[in-house]
Protein backbone atom coordinates (compact mmCIF):
# COMPACT_ATOMS: atom_id res chain seq x y z
CA UNK A 1 0.00 0.00 0.00
CA UNK A 2 0.98 3.46 -1.24
CA UNK A 3 1.79 5.75 1.64
CA UNK A 4 0.77 8.97 -0.76
CA UNK A 5 -1.94 8.81 -2.83
CA UNK A 6 -1.28 7.94 -6.87
CA UNK A 7 -1.36 10.72 -9.34
CA UNK A 8 -0.75 9.18 -12.84
CA UNK A 9 1.30 11.95 -15.30
CA UNK A 10 -0.11 10.75 -18.81
CA UNK A 11 1.93 11.53 -22.12
CA UNK A 12 1.59 9.59 -25.17
CA UNK A 13 5.53 9.10 -25.77
CA UNK A 14 7.24 8.28 -22.45
CA UNK A 15 8.91 10.74 -22.35
CA UNK A 16 10.78 13.14 -25.06
CA UNK A 17 14.61 14.37 -24.45
CA UNK A 18 13.45 17.69 -24.69
CA UNK A 19 10.36 17.38 -22.09
CA UNK A 20 12.86 17.47 -18.90
CA UNK A 21 10.00 19.49 -17.51
CA UNK A 22 7.22 17.16 -17.20
CA UNK A 23 9.95 14.92 -15.31
CA UNK A 24 11.29 17.66 -13.12
CA UNK A 25 7.81 18.82 -11.67
CA UNK A 26 6.15 15.20 -11.29
CA UNK A 27 9.94 14.63 -8.98
CA UNK A 28 9.10 17.41 -7.30
CA UNK A 29 5.94 16.18 -6.04
CA UNK A 30 6.11 15.81 -2.27
CA UNK A 31 2.54 14.76 -1.32
CA UNK A 32 1.27 12.90 -3.96
CA UNK A 33 3.38 9.94 -5.79
CA UNK A 34 4.09 10.35 -9.37
CA UNK A 35 3.43 7.58 -11.84
CA UNK A 36 4.46 7.87 -15.55
CA UNK A 37 1.29 6.50 -18.28
CA UNK A 38 1.04 6.43 -21.95
CA UNK A 39 0.80 4.51 -25.06
CA UNK A 40 4.40 3.83 -25.85
CA UNK A 41 7.84 4.80 -24.73
CA UNK A 42 10.04 6.08 -26.22
CA UNK A 43 14.31 6.93 -25.98
CA UNK A 44 14.74 9.80 -24.28
CA UNK A 45 14.56 10.59 -20.60
CA UNK A 46 15.18 7.91 -18.12
CA UNK A 47 12.19 7.16 -16.22
CA UNK A 48 11.89 5.02 -13.03
CA UNK A 49 10.66 1.36 -14.62
CA UNK A 50 8.92 0.62 -11.32
CA UNK A 51 6.63 3.90 -11.74
CA UNK A 52 6.34 3.46 -15.93
CA UNK A 53 3.88 1.89 -17.44
CA UNK A 54 3.00 1.89 -20.87
CA UNK A 55 -0.39 0.17 -22.97
CA UNK A 56 2.38 -0.53 -25.62
CA UNK A 57 4.96 -3.31 -24.00
CA UNK A 58 6.33 -4.08 -27.89
CA UNK A 59 6.39 -6.60 -30.22
CA UNK A 60 3.09 -7.17 -32.40
CA UNK A 61 0.63 -7.46 -29.51
CA UNK A 62 1.64 -4.40 -27.83
CA UNK A 63 1.17 -2.30 -31.12
CA UNK A 64 -2.19 -3.65 -31.40
CA UNK A 65 -3.01 -2.93 -28.09
CA UNK A 66 -1.68 0.65 -28.86
CA UNK A 67 -3.95 1.22 -31.75
CA UNK A 68 -6.78 0.17 -29.60
CA UNK A 69 -6.46 2.16 -27.09
CA UNK A 70 -5.73 5.40 -29.53
CA UNK A 71 -8.58 4.54 -31.99
CA UNK A 72 -11.30 3.53 -29.49
CA UNK A 73 -9.90 4.27 -25.57
CA UNK A 74 -9.63 0.69 -24.98
CA UNK A 75 -7.23 -1.27 -23.02
CA UNK A 76 -8.56 -3.29 -20.30
CA UNK A 77 -5.44 -4.93 -19.14
CA UNK A 78 -3.89 -1.68 -18.81
CA UNK A 79 -6.25 -0.09 -16.71
CA UNK A 80 -6.79 -3.76 -14.58
CA UNK A 81 -3.29 -2.61 -14.00
CA UNK A 82 -3.38 1.25 -13.04
CA UNK A 83 -6.56 0.29 -10.97
CA UNK A 84 -3.77 -1.65 -8.10
CA UNK A 85 -2.33 1.77 -8.03
CA UNK A 86 -5.40 3.35 -6.43
CA UNK A 87 -4.52 6.63 -8.68
CA UNK A 88 -6.97 9.55 -7.50
CA UNK A 89 -6.15 12.35 -10.78
CA UNK A 90 -4.80 12.09 -14.03
CA UNK A 91 -2.37 14.97 -15.25
CA UNK A 92 -1.97 14.75 -18.78
CA UNK A 93 0.78 17.13 -20.72
CA UNK A 94 -0.34 19.19 -23.78
CA UNK A 95 -4.03 19.33 -25.02
CA UNK A 96 -3.55 15.98 -27.18
CA UNK A 97 -2.86 14.14 -24.50
CA UNK A 98 -5.90 15.32 -22.70
CA UNK A 99 -8.18 14.18 -25.16
CA UNK A 100 -5.80 10.84 -24.96
CA UNK A 101 -6.77 10.28 -21.45
CA UNK A 102 -10.10 10.83 -21.00
CA UNK A 103 -10.77 6.93 -21.86
CA UNK A 104 -8.51 6.25 -18.73
CA UNK A 105 -9.94 8.94 -16.47
CA UNK A 106 -13.81 7.60 -16.84
CA UNK A 107 -12.20 3.92 -16.90
CA UNK A 108 -11.00 4.36 -13.10
CA UNK A 109 -13.47 6.96 -12.48
CA UNK A 110 -10.73 10.02 -11.44
CA UNK A 111 -10.77 13.81 -12.55
CA UNK A 112 -8.21 14.67 -15.15
CA UNK A 113 -6.18 17.88 -14.90
CA UNK A 114 -4.54 18.83 -18.38
CA UNK A 115 -1.50 21.46 -18.59
CA UNK A 116 -1.36 23.50 -22.00
CA UNK A 117 2.17 24.10 -22.85
CA UNK A 118 2.02 26.49 -26.48
CA UNK A 119 1.14 24.95 -29.86
CA UNK A 120 -1.20 22.70 -28.15
CA UNK A 121 -3.56 25.66 -27.23
CA UNK A 122 -2.13 28.23 -30.23
CA UNK A 123 -1.88 26.26 -33.30
CA UNK A 124 -4.69 27.46 -35.94
CA UNK A 125 -6.86 25.13 -36.53
CA UNK A 126 -6.55 25.05 -39.92
CA UNK A 127 -3.37 24.03 -40.12
CA UNK A 128 -3.90 21.52 -36.97
CA UNK A 129 -6.51 20.06 -39.31
CA UNK A 130 -3.88 18.93 -41.67
CA UNK A 131 -1.07 18.41 -39.13
CA UNK A 132 -0.40 15.10 -37.06
CA UNK A 133 -2.81 12.52 -36.38
CA UNK A 134 -3.54 13.14 -31.98
CA UNK A 135 -3.75 16.96 -32.80
CA UNK A 136 -6.92 16.35 -35.23
CA UNK A 137 -8.12 13.95 -32.69
CA UNK A 138 -7.80 16.84 -30.42
CA UNK A 139 -9.60 19.18 -32.50
CA UNK A 140 -12.47 16.73 -32.81
CA UNK A 141 -12.81 15.55 -29.31
CA UNK A 142 -11.95 19.43 -27.97
CA UNK A 143 -15.63 20.19 -26.72
CA UNK A 144 -15.76 16.77 -25.16
CA UNK A 145 -12.62 17.47 -23.30
CA UNK A 146 -13.86 21.23 -22.19
CA UNK A 147 -16.83 19.37 -20.49
CA UNK A 148 -15.11 16.26 -18.71
CA UNK A 149 -11.49 17.69 -17.70
CA UNK A 150 -11.78 19.40 -14.09
CA UNK A 151 -8.92 21.51 -14.80
CA UNK A 152 -6.99 23.36 -17.25
CA UNK A 153 -3.73 24.59 -16.52
CA UNK A 154 -1.76 27.42 -18.90
CA UNK A 155 1.65 27.43 -18.67
CA UNK A 156 1.27 31.27 -18.82
CA UNK A 157 -1.59 34.04 -18.83
CA UNK A 158 -0.95 34.16 -22.98
CA UNK A 159 -2.45 30.57 -22.49
CA UNK A 160 -5.20 31.07 -20.63
CA UNK A 161 -6.00 33.93 -22.64
CA UNK A 162 -5.99 31.76 -25.55
CA UNK A 163 -7.82 29.05 -24.35
CA UNK A 164 -11.05 31.11 -22.49
CA UNK A 165 -11.19 32.70 -26.39
CA UNK A 166 -11.61 29.10 -27.29
CA UNK A 167 -14.65 28.77 -25.02
CA UNK A 168 -12.62 27.26 -21.97
CA UNK A 169 -14.84 27.42 -18.79
CA UNK A 170 -12.68 30.29 -16.99
CA UNK A 171 -13.60 28.89 -13.29
CA UNK A 172 -11.62 25.80 -15.08
CA UNK A 173 -8.73 27.35 -16.07
CA UNK A 174 -5.99 28.69 -14.05
CA UNK A 175 -2.37 29.86 -14.50
CA UNK A 176 0.79 27.88 -13.05
CA UNK A 177 4.53 28.01 -13.70
CA UNK A 178 6.05 25.13 -13.37
CA UNK A 179 9.42 26.54 -12.32
CA UNK A 180 13.04 25.45 -11.65
CA UNK A 181 15.41 23.22 -9.22
CA UNK A 182 17.12 26.52 -7.97
CA UNK A 183 19.38 23.78 -6.25
CA UNK A 184 20.41 22.75 -9.40
CA UNK A 185 20.47 25.58 -11.58
CA UNK A 186 23.17 27.78 -9.74
CA UNK A 187 25.97 29.49 -11.37
CA UNK A 188 29.69 28.28 -10.44
CA UNK A 189 31.68 31.40 -10.17
CA UNK A 190 34.89 30.05 -10.27
CA UNK A 191 34.13 29.12 -14.01
CA UNK A 192 35.24 32.33 -16.00
CA UNK A 193 32.76 33.55 -18.64
CA UNK A 194 33.29 34.10 -22.01
CA UNK A 195 31.71 36.20 -24.70
CA UNK A 196 29.20 33.49 -25.69
CA UNK A 197 25.50 34.01 -26.84
CA UNK A 198 24.09 30.69 -26.10
CA UNK A 199 20.76 29.03 -27.36
CA UNK A 200 19.16 26.38 -26.19
CA UNK A 201 16.01 24.83 -28.09
CA UNK A 202 14.23 22.40 -30.65
CA UNK A 203 15.78 24.17 -34.05
CA UNK A 204 11.44 24.87 -34.83
CA UNK A 205 10.66 27.71 -36.42
CA UNK A 206 9.05 29.11 -33.83
CA UNK A 207 12.01 29.20 -31.73
CA UNK A 208 13.43 32.20 -33.69
CA UNK A 209 16.84 30.87 -34.29
CA UNK A 210 17.25 32.15 -37.63
CA UNK A 211 16.61 35.75 -36.45
CA UNK A 212 19.64 35.14 -33.48
CA UNK A 213 22.05 33.93 -36.34
CA UNK A 214 21.29 37.21 -38.01
CA UNK A 215 21.53 39.16 -35.00
CA UNK A 216 25.36 37.82 -34.44
CA UNK A 217 26.53 38.82 -38.10
CA UNK A 218 26.10 42.02 -36.63
CA UNK A 219 27.29 41.79 -33.34
CA UNK A 220 30.15 39.91 -34.74
CA UNK A 221 31.44 42.41 -37.11
CA UNK A 222 31.62 44.53 -33.51
CA UNK A 223 32.83 42.24 -31.42
CA UNK A 224 35.03 39.41 -33.31
CA UNK A 225 35.23 36.98 -30.64
CA UNK A 226 31.83 36.95 -30.05
CA UNK A 227 30.23 33.11 -30.40
CA UNK A 228 26.93 31.53 -31.00
CA UNK A 229 26.55 28.29 -29.42
CA UNK A 230 23.72 26.44 -30.40
CA UNK A 231 22.43 23.28 -28.65
CA UNK A 232 19.31 21.15 -29.99
CA UNK A 233 17.92 19.49 -32.77
CA UNK A 234 15.11 19.84 -35.34
CA UNK A 235 13.70 19.88 -38.84
CA UNK A 236 15.57 23.40 -39.77
CA UNK A 237 18.73 21.87 -38.52
CA UNK A 238 20.52 22.04 -42.56
CA UNK A 239 18.64 25.54 -43.03
CA UNK A 240 20.10 27.08 -39.85
CA UNK A 241 23.48 25.21 -40.39
CA UNK A 242 23.88 26.87 -43.97
CA UNK A 243 22.66 30.81 -42.71
CA UNK A 244 25.19 30.36 -39.84
CA UNK A 245 28.17 29.22 -42.67
CA UNK A 246 27.04 31.89 -44.74
CA UNK A 247 27.16 35.16 -42.30
CA UNK A 248 29.30 33.69 -39.19
CA UNK A 249 32.76 32.62 -38.27
CA UNK A 250 32.49 31.32 -34.69
CA UNK A 251 29.43 29.27 -33.96
CA UNK A 252 28.82 25.85 -33.05
CA UNK A 253 26.17 23.51 -33.09
CA UNK A 254 26.26 21.12 -30.79
CA UNK A 255 22.83 18.87 -31.54
CA UNK A 256 20.74 17.90 -28.03
CA UNK A 257 22.63 17.73 -25.08
CA UNK A 258 21.90 16.59 -21.80
CA UNK A 259 21.16 18.70 -19.13
CA UNK A 260 24.61 18.48 -17.34
CA UNK A 261 26.03 20.23 -21.14
CA UNK A 262 23.15 22.71 -21.21
CA UNK A 263 24.06 23.90 -17.45
CA UNK A 264 27.74 23.93 -18.38
CA UNK A 265 27.41 26.16 -21.25
CA UNK A 266 24.93 28.55 -19.20
CA UNK A 267 27.99 28.63 -17.00
CA UNK A 268 30.31 30.02 -19.20
CA UNK A 269 28.16 32.07 -21.40
CA UNK A 270 27.64 35.79 -21.08
CA UNK A 271 23.98 35.51 -22.35
CA UNK A 272 20.85 33.75 -23.64
CA UNK A 273 19.39 34.34 -26.95
CA UNK A 274 15.44 33.02 -27.18
CA UNK A 275 13.95 35.11 -29.78
CA UNK A 276 10.65 33.42 -29.94
CA UNK A 277 8.00 34.07 -33.10
CA UNK A 278 4.79 33.12 -33.76
CA UNK A 279 5.09 30.39 -36.42
CA UNK A 280 3.33 30.44 -40.19
CA UNK A 281 0.72 27.72 -38.46
CA UNK A 282 -0.09 30.18 -35.04
CA UNK A 283 2.50 28.17 -32.96
CA UNK A 284 3.50 30.33 -29.78
CA UNK A 285 5.63 29.32 -26.94
CA UNK A 286 4.05 29.02 -23.88
CA UNK A 287 6.92 29.90 -21.32
CA UNK A 288 10.22 28.25 -22.13
CA UNK A 289 11.49 26.40 -18.95
CA UNK A 290 14.88 27.15 -20.30
CA UNK A 291 14.86 31.19 -20.61
CA UNK A 292 14.10 30.40 -16.20
CA UNK A 293 17.39 27.89 -15.64
CA UNK A 294 18.87 30.74 -17.76
CA UNK A 295 18.04 33.44 -15.57
CA UNK A 296 18.54 31.09 -12.32
CA UNK A 297 22.53 30.51 -13.64
CA UNK A 298 22.83 34.06 -13.22
CA UNK A 299 22.76 34.40 -17.40
CA UNK A 300 20.75 37.62 -18.67
CA UNK A 301 18.31 36.98 -21.37
CA UNK A 302 17.53 38.46 -24.83
CA UNK A 303 14.03 37.78 -25.96
CA UNK A 304 11.03 38.67 -28.17
CA UNK A 305 7.97 40.11 -26.73
CA UNK A 306 6.29 36.79 -27.46
CA UNK A 307 3.34 34.83 -25.62
CA UNK A 308 4.33 34.29 -22.20
CA UNK A 309 8.00 35.31 -22.37
CA UNK A 310 7.12 38.80 -20.91
CA UNK A 311 5.87 37.06 -17.72
CA UNK A 312 9.52 35.49 -16.84
CA UNK A 313 11.54 38.31 -18.31
CA UNK A 314 11.59 42.15 -17.07
CA UNK A 315 12.48 44.10 -19.72
CA UNK A 316 15.45 46.22 -18.98
CA UNK A 317 15.60 44.46 -15.48
CA UNK A 318 16.57 40.60 -16.07
CA UNK A 319 17.42 41.27 -19.75
CA UNK A 320 16.01 42.71 -22.90
CA UNK A 321 12.80 41.80 -25.13
CA UNK A 322 13.15 42.71 -29.10
CA UNK A 323 9.77 42.84 -31.28
CA UNK A 324 9.68 39.13 -33.08
CA UNK A 325 11.90 38.91 -35.79
CA UNK A 326 13.89 42.00 -35.75
CA UNK A 327 17.00 40.89 -35.19
CA UNK A 328 18.41 44.51 -35.73
CA UNK A 329 17.17 45.37 -32.39
CA UNK A 330 18.52 41.65 -30.51
CA UNK A 331 21.94 42.49 -32.15
CA UNK A 332 22.39 46.22 -30.09
CA UNK A 333 20.82 44.35 -27.09
CA UNK A 334 23.55 41.97 -27.14
CA UNK A 335 26.01 44.09 -27.95
CA UNK A 336 24.66 46.01 -24.91
CA UNK A 337 25.11 42.85 -22.89
CA UNK A 338 29.01 42.54 -24.02
CA UNK A 339 30.06 45.34 -23.71
CA UNK A 340 28.78 46.91 -20.27
CA UNK A 341 29.98 44.89 -17.62
CA UNK A 342 28.06 46.77 -14.39
CA UNK A 343 24.95 46.35 -16.45
CA UNK A 344 25.42 42.65 -17.14
CA UNK A 345 25.78 42.40 -13.48
CA UNK A 346 22.71 44.01 -12.65
CA UNK A 347 20.72 41.54 -14.50
CA UNK A 348 22.36 38.74 -13.62
CA UNK A 349 21.94 39.32 -9.70
CA UNK A 350 18.16 40.53 -10.55
CA UNK A 351 17.41 37.33 -12.71
CA UNK A 352 18.77 34.76 -10.33
CA UNK A 353 16.92 36.88 -7.40
CA UNK A 354 13.89 36.54 -9.42
CA UNK A 355 13.37 33.05 -9.74
CA UNK A 356 14.23 31.98 -6.82
CA UNK A 357 11.27 34.38 -5.47
CA UNK A 358 8.82 33.66 -8.30
CA UNK A 359 9.37 30.57 -10.32
CA UNK A 360 11.21 27.79 -7.67
CA UNK A 361 10.37 24.39 -8.58
CA UNK A 362 10.05 23.33 -4.86
CA UNK A 363 6.99 26.21 -3.96
CA UNK A 364 5.57 26.04 -7.53
CA UNK A 365 4.91 22.37 -7.48
CA UNK A 366 3.42 22.78 -3.61
CA UNK A 367 0.89 25.51 -5.63
CA UNK A 368 0.30 22.52 -8.09
CA UNK A 369 -0.80 20.03 -5.21
CA UNK A 370 -3.05 22.69 -3.90
CA UNK A 371 -4.67 22.21 -7.26
CA UNK A 372 -4.90 18.96 -7.25
CA UNK A 373 -5.87 19.04 -3.75
CA UNK A 374 -9.30 21.52 -4.89
CA UNK A 375 -9.90 19.03 -7.72
CA UNK A 376 -10.22 16.49 -5.22
CA UNK A 377 -12.38 18.04 -2.80
CA UNK A 378 -14.92 18.90 -6.03
CA UNK A 379 -14.97 15.50 -6.86
CA UNK A 380 -15.37 13.65 -3.40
Amino acid sequence: MLSQPTVLIYRNNLLPPSETFVQNQAEALRRFTPFYVGSRRVQGLQLPNERTFAVNQGGLLGLTREVSYKLWGLAPDFVRHLRKLNPVLIHAHFGPDGVMALPLARDLGIPLAVTFHGYDATMQDAYAKASFWSHRVYLRRRQVLKQKAQLFVAVSDYIKKTLLEQGFEPDKVVVHHIGVDTKTFQPDPSVVREPIVLFVGRLLEKKGCEYLIRAMAKVQAAIPDAELVIIGDGPMNLDLKKLAAALLYRYKFLGSQPRQVVQSWMNRALILGAPSVTAATGESEGMPIVILEAQAMGLPVVSSIHSGIPDVVVHKETGFLASERDWNTLADYILRLLEDKTLWQQFSQKGQERVRTLFNLRSQTKVLENLYDAVLQKNA
